[in-house]
């Protein structure tokens, strides 16, 4: 008989699908993907059988928490099925037609430890009550689903699908975000984000793993300006009035914009444009608490500037390159420069943090990456491998080693970096 894994949920009858297809193909084997026991058919019996577990085992690894301890200890290859080897969790994604740009979120997700660890273990999140109707919750069982694939040691190939994943966020998106359809990749990490927390159970105040790992808080000063049509007298009037006055808030937040500067348009002599760089400490400065930046409503327009009071354990940047008006959309090509490891963020941290703060340094893990056209284009991931210290980039179902220096040379788009232990010190072997 030949195995074939085929979904059988409702029966096993004379009139079902699976006895139908028995008989007129001569498969016997079926397996029913809920309970995970495999029936010879159209005989009708259960079939055990060890040699079938490697099957059940793909469709629904298993973690034990000794195996979750040692993922970043030891960067052991593993054969897949298919006789390629593989690098749990560095492990290429299908684009089905145009969710690179899901795809890339994913990954990088799933190589922040705390998060791959709480969904690689079911029970973390199982317990979680929604309300009657909620289907939020699909998008956390999928999402634990696809994290236990691509960090599956036992694979039948070295790549997974995020079908099901991309199914529910169709589904759970209202069809904001498709997969026939080019997206971006920020606003669908800052909508992944988000639903992931709520699903969770999280709020506003009661925390969920996704504000454990990412969640900072900051200080945003803010001062409305007069219009600038007016008088120079009634503007001097109006500057001295309450309303008029700087205001101090706190808030939180999940990740960090940061904004390029525009794009010169200058050629050099062979009539070639010349792509800018910019430090990533020159962005940087707009948490520094002294940069002012004017912002535009459609009413008022403000001066605002920012100050950090608590860094999460892993810092997410998202460096603004598309610029959206009515007509089209625009991007900035600007290469940021930085370095890999040992980034010491204390500088943007109020005086007060910064007496609490032990440590502010981080390390560089995802690299996300736009080529191309702002509307078309493509996304590929840098990420590194903390068992090995090496780095990786995937595209779709392309998984190649790249050495750090390069990293530095792509149109970053968003970052995560890792804080550094107390320990970790000097001593990094991730850097260049």
């Amino acid at each position: 008989s030949r195995h074939c894994p085929y979904l059988d949920t409702i029966n096993r009858g004379l009139k079902s699908h699976a006895y139908t297809h028995s008989v007129q193909f001569t498969h016997h084997v079926f397996l029913n993907l809920h309970t995970l026991k495999f029936y010879c058919l159209p005989d009708n019996y259960e079939i055990i059988d060890s040699s079938l577990e490697d099957i059940t085992y793909v469709l629904k690894p298993t973690f034990t928490k000794q195996h979750i301890a040692g993922l970043d200890k030891q960067g052991k290859l593993y054969r897949a099925y298919d006789g390629t080897t593989y690098l749990p969790g560095i492990v290429g994604l299908n684009n089905i037609k145009a969710n690179d740009y899901a795809n890339v979120v994913l990954q990088a997700f799933s190589n922040v430890p705390p998060l791959r660890n709480y969904f690689l273990e079911e029970e973390n999140y199982r317990g979680i009550r929604r309300p009657p109707g909620d289907i939020m919750f699909l998008l956390v069982q999928r999402f634990g689903e696809l994290m236990r694939k691509l960090w599956n040691p036992r694979n039948f190939k070295a790549h997974v699908s995020p079908h099901e994943m991309l199914q529910a966020v169709v589904l759970c998106s209202k069809k904001n975000f498709q997969i026939t359809k080019q997206g971006d990749a920020v606003d669908f990490m800052t909508w992944f984000l988000n639903a992931l927390h709520g699903a969770l159970g999280g709020t506003k105040k009661k925390p969920s793993i996704i504000t454990k790992a990412f969640q900072g808080y900051m200080r945003i000063f803010s001062k409305k300006l007069p219009h600038p049509d007016l008088p120079p007298e009634e503007k001097e009037a109006l500057l001295t009035t309450d309303e008029y006055q700087e205001q101090m808030s706190e808030s939180s937040f999940l990740f960090l914009t940061l904004d390029l500067p525009t794009a010169p348009l200058y050629k050099d002599e062979k009539e070639q444009l010349i792509i800018p760089q910019v430090p990533l400490f020159n962005i940087l400065a707009k948490f520094n608490g002294s940069t002012e930046k004017e912002y535009k409503t459609y009413k008022e327009n403000f001066l605002k500037r920012f100050q950090l009071t608590k860094l999460p354990p892993y810092l997410i940047f998202c460096i603004k390159r598309f610029t959206k008006n009515n007509f089209f959309v625009e991007k900035n090509p600007t290469i940021v420069n930085f370095p890999i490891t040992n980034v010491d963020l204390r500088e943007y941290l109020t005086e007060e943090a910064q007496a609490t703060e032990k440590n502010t340094t981080y390390d560089l893990i995802a690299n996300v990456v736009h080529d191309g056209k702002p509307t078309e284009g493509a996304y590929r991931i840098h990420v590194l491998h903390h068992g090995t210290g090496k780095w990786y980039e995937m595209q779709d179902l392309q998984v190649t080693d790249i050495l750090p220096q390069m990293i530095t040379l792509s149109e970053a788009y968003i970052q995560i970096w890792k804080r550094q232990e107390s320990n970790d010190g000097r001593n990094n072997h991730m850097g260049i």
